[in-house]
């Protein structure tokens, strides 16, 4: 079987019809069996981070896209809270202020962008200014257009200069996040979570998915590629998000550095002591 690293990676080029992907798809396996993976997945994860701090050699910059009650609050509570906020930062991106639509599209996101041995985590990215924009034509299709270039220049930047990008889209069906609304209504803990939006958004669930699709097309490249995560089920959602960043994290080889004082005179010191 494909591991999750191939099978959800969008192919340079590749042209996705998302209608075609299935959202619940599960991989066959149970939830227990899947819980299990997942914790497992997270106390690698954690050790994972904890070199990736020590190390201080590179950065890692997470992505996540999604509709609208995709998941992407849970996902960052249930994996990315595995790892030691020390060297880790969750930024979400809301509606633009007035000094952020001041500068260029993407000096917000600049601004929050990992150091070497940090982790940053966007909800949400630079990438809504080639959705949201075009759903609700904020910016001319032609100034859209050159977004997606402009992005790809500057992820293949960050790259060359040591900060490795993974991008995940988590999806749903449309099904899937009425059902999610329901919840909002119906929990008083979610309530809050409510927003009128929510369900004007709705109308354009089409103009998304396909605004998605060419994202995707565009914008899945070999050194900063998108994940298309069957989001429908949440547990499956955090094994196989944890399941690739594992994979990559082992993938670099990153080893702890050697230690800057003498230990074996700082270990005479402690023997002298007792």
């Amino acid at each position: 079987m494909k591991s999750h690293d191939d099978k959800f990676r969008v192919a340079p080029g590749a042209k996705i019809k998302l209608t075609a992907i299935d959202a619940s798809f599960d991989g066959g396996l149970v939830y227990k069996a899947a819980k299990d993976r997942t914790k497992c997945n997270l106390e690698r994860l954690n050790k994972l981070q904890g070199l990736l701090y020590a190390e201080h050699k590179r950065a890692l910059l997470i992505c996540l896209q999604a509709i609208d009650a995709g998941g992407k609050d849970g996902l960052i509570s249930h994996v990315m809270g595995a790892m030691n906020p020390q060297g880790c930062r969750v930024t979400s991106f809301k509606e633009p202020s007035t000094l952020e639509r001041d500068h260029d599209f993407m000096w917000r996101a600049m601004r929050e962008l990992p150091r070497k041995g940090e982790v940053a985590v966007f909800n949400r990215s630079y990438y809504e200014e080639v959705l949201i924009e075009r759903v609700h034509q904020i910016e001319p299709k032609s100034i859209i257009a050159q977004r997606y270039g402009q992005i790809n220049n500057m992820e293949q930047y960050l790259v060359e200069n040591g900060t490795h990008i993974l991008k995940f889209y988590l999806h749903i069906d449309k099904d899937e996040q009425l059902s999610r609304f329901k919840d909002r209504l119906s929990d008083p803990a979610k309530n809050w979570k409510i927003a009128e939006s929510d369900y004007t958004e709705r109308a354009h669930w089409d103009d998304y998915m396909e605004d998605f699709e060419t994202m995707l097309l565009r914008c899945s490249t070999k050194y900063a590629p998108w994940f298309i995560i069957p989001a429908n089920h949440k547990w499956f959602r955090d094994l196989a998000v944890s399941e690739i960043l594992v994979h990559y994290l082992e993938s670099l080889n990153m080893q702890f550095p050697k230690p800057s004082v003498d230990l074996n005179s700082i270990r005479k010191q402690f023997h002298t002591e007792k």
